[in-house]
């Protein structure tokens, strides 16, 4: 044995067996699940931007185009939002046969299957383009494509699960849900108390070994008309029929809602999205062994496929939603507030409304650039189980932002609920976003720097492997290998550190132009995260795990460079547009912001005080920029109050509404004023009305009905929906009981 690992590696050795977290199976499993990507880069203190923009900028095949701006433009024109949270309750039965004929709930199963193959890209091209249209249209598409039967087939499934249900699934002849939420349990799918026991029991006429089954899910979108249940629950073989382990493990499998004890139809009705939700139980349901998710050899192993599975919700269906809903807010909030007057001005042109309009417009373009990075990388075949959980947190985030700033500018407007109402909708559903798919909270706390941290170090999970390694002899020569890699690592990270925080001169690719010194930046604050993060796994250790605001706050850091990462890439894909660079610095601004201020706060909160001392000198998280300036939130405010390419980009391939739609309004008027533009300056500048003009014979007829047009359109726009009592008595019947709306005139007559 070598003097160093005799007299320094073993006593470090021994102490990091108490010291450094030790997984359990399920964490285990958990993190093994999917792959890692970009993310290591970052988390290396010193990324190689080669890696990043030599990837491919994702596209659509000319079939996956054509899908688009067909089927999808033609089902959007058979849903009424209004109508269907207001009166319906759910798609028309012709919607539905229209799904189900064009494939809408096989995008994601490959031909051979009968389904369409699309990529990942265009399996979100298609929810944002619904989502644009409909948070009910979109939630029912993308749910079978999501989590759920199809996908874990697909990845799991032995070859005669494949061949018996995908093209079902792919036809729509059988509409899955996927039960994992248990009433109790919550976010927690390890504490779920569904349950599964083998046994013997009746399939088909024969006696044959399966599972008799019983649970009680909640939350389950298409559950109330599901014709199959993907299901997650504990199984147990206490009578010992498949082997000597009692408590298997969580599995999945698959459960026909036909079956005797399986109770579905009751409806959930989340935050006023009237989209299909609801419970589902089953009592003493027996299904066979090979109805087990993969087969009786995937018995026990439900966790790892749920977090491999996890990657298609998280990183392609609530991005997709919340790109929609962002991009959605830029093109309307930036046409109201060119419309819409007050104090004689078009109201964005006040610095108070530029500032949301300007995060409005950054998120809209960062959101996208997110999922385009994403989604390319799924599509060369990656499992992003922490870019995914990032993307799902921040794109719900910044959705809930951009929709709540672009409530604020258009004031009254977005309060009254009514058909002309184009943005109550995404706010209702808000919620639903932040929550599904493992709530926000536990996203950020736990997920994203939690599993992150393991599977991106470059040492961190080697490390804990070979602390894990039952033979001490072999544990300790691991260790000591993985031991000093590490330290050489964090040597040459400190170096570097403090050396771009003092010059701010962090690695840049040559040909970057424009955009060199926000690489430099993000260097710059890649190897202080770096640092910081293995600061905190020394001092912390297992502890780390407990201290969620800090695993939290590290998480943060690591979002948004992965973010600020994607929104360079994006640029540089669509041909470093310089109009677009505003939104570019903006984006980029904010994120250091955030970052200086988290790794900030995690110093400040380390509970050994030294570690402060040591790291502010080096690190120097205070000395990070404040946020965009005012002349680039003043200039990104303007990309979206003036009818530009760069508008053009953030709101492309969006569903055109209808004309007399509230968004077919405020277009229409948007283009109306914009025209009218060139009359009401020369009115503002004789200081007269349109009306005043025309009698002193400075204004023609036509001149004058050119603004007259344009102010009507206006006047729609500003308009909400008022209702007659009858009216309002259809939606709420119960009202007349409770108050006398006709002034009496009814106990006169």
């Amino acid at each position: 044995m070598s003097f160093r690992k005799s007299y320094i590696t073993k006593p470090i050795f021994k102490w990091a067996k108490g010291a450094l977290p030790t997984l359990s199976e399920t964490e285990s499993e958990a993190i093994n699940s999917g792959d890692v990507h970009f993310e290591a880069e970052l988390f290396s203190g010193k990324p190689d931007w080669s890696m990043l923009r030599s990837m491919k900028a994702p596209e659509l095949t000319a079939e996956e185009q054509a899908f688009i701006d067909g089927p999808c433009r033609e089902f959007c024109g058979m849903v009424d939002s209004w109508e269907i949270d207001q009166h319906t309750a759910d798609l028309s039965p012709e919607a539905w046969d229209f799904l189900r004929e064009k494939g809408f709930f096989g995008m994601i199963i490959p031909k051979e299957h009968g389904g369409l193959g699309f990529s990942a890209y265009a399996h979100s091209e298609v929810v944002r383009y619904i989502a644009s249209h409909s948070v009910v249209a979109a939630v029912t598409v993308m749910v079978p494509n999501s989590l759920g039967p199809g996908e874990l087939i697909l990845q799991f499934g032995t070859d005669d699960q494949k061949k018996d249900w995908l093209p079902r699934l792919a036809s729509g002849k059988e509409l899955p849900a996927f039960g994992l939420t248990s009433e109790d349990a919550g976010s927690d799918a390890s504490a779920m108390t569904d349950d599964g026991v083998i046994c013997k029991g009746q399939w088909n006429g024969e006696e044959v070994l399966g599972i008799r089954m019983n649970w009680a899910k909640r939350y389950i979108t298409l559950s109330p008309i599901c014709t199959v249940l993907g299901l997650a629950f504990k199984l147990r073989d206490p009578d010992h029929l498949l082997g000597d382990t009692e408590d298997i493990g969580i599995t999945c499998a698959l459960v026909p809602t036909d079956l005797p004890g399986v109770e579905t139809g009751r409806r959930h009705l989340p935050s006023g999205t009237m989209f299909l939700n609801g419970p589902t139980t089953g009592t003493d349901v027996f299904i066979p062994l090979e109805n087990i998710i993969g087969g009786p050899d995937y018995a026990g192993r439900g966790w790892m496929m749920l977090m491999s599975a996890l990657a298609a919700g998280r990183g392609i269906s609530l991005p997709s939603l919340s790109a929609a809903s962002t991009a959605m807010a830029a093109h309307t909030t930036g046409a109201y507030a060119r419309i819409r007057k007050q104090f004689n001005l078009p109201i964005g042109l006040f610095g108070g409304v530029q500032e949301p309009m300007a995060r409005i417009a950054a998120s809209a373009y960062t959101v996208d650039a997110g999922r385009r990075l994403t989604t390319a990388t799924l599509d060369q075949g990656y499992k992003l189980a922490v870019i995914s959980a990032i993307m799902k947190y921040h794109a719900t985030t910044r959705m809930r932002d951009a929709i709540t700033d672009a409530m604020d500018v258009h004031s009254g407007k977005a309060v009254i609920d009514g058909p002309l109402n184009y943005l109550l909708p995404s706010y209702r559903a808000i919620p639903i976003g932040i929550t599904v798919e493992g709530a926000n909270i536990v996203t950020r706390n736990l997920i994203i720097f939690g599993q992150g941290a393991i599977r991106a170090h470059p040492h961190l999970l080697d490390e804990i492997e070979a602390l894990q390694e039952p033979d001490e002899e072999k544990s300790l020569d691991a260790f000591d290998k993985h031991f000093w890699a590490h330290v050489n690592h964090s040597v040459r990270t400190v170096f570097r550190a403090f050396w771009s925080a003092w010059t701010g001169r962090g690695d840049a690719p040559d040909d970057a132009g424009k955009i060199a010194p926000l690489y430099r930046r993000l260097s710059r604050w890649s190897a202080a995260f770096a640092v910081t993060a293995d600061m905190a796994f020394l001092t912390l250790g297992g502890a780390l795990k407990r201290k969620e605001m800090i695993s939290a706050r590290l998480g943060d850091a690591l979002s948004e460079m992965y973010l600020i990462a994607a929104t360079l890439k994006r640029w540089e894909d669509e041909g470093r547009n310089e109009a677009d660079l505003p939104l570019v610095h903006h984006a980029a601004e904010t994120g250091f912001n955030r970052i200086g201020q988290a790794l900030d706060e995690t110093i400040a909160n380390m509970p050994a005080r030294w570690v402060g001392w040591l790291l502010r000198p080096i690190l120097r998280p205070r000395a990070h920029p404040r946020g965009p300036s005012d002349t680039v939130t003043e200039q990104c405010a303007m990309l979206i109050y003036h009818p530009s390419e760069t508008r053009e980009r953030l709101v492309r391939d969006l569903h055109k509404p209808a004309p007399e739609s509230g968004l077919g309004l405020l277009d229409n008027a948007y283009a109306l004023v914009l025209k009218a533009e060139p009359l009401a300056k020369r009115l503002r500048e004789m200081g007269k009305t349109p009306q005043e003009a025309l009698d002193a014979g400075v204004l023609s007829e036509k001149d004058f009905q050119q603004l007259k047009r344009a102010e009507e359109a206006v006047q729609r726009v500003v308009a909400v929906d008022d209702y007659t009592p009858d009216e309002l008595a259809r939606l709420f019947p119960d009202m007349r009981r409770n108050h006398d709306w006709t002034g009496g005139k009814e106990a006169a007559e």
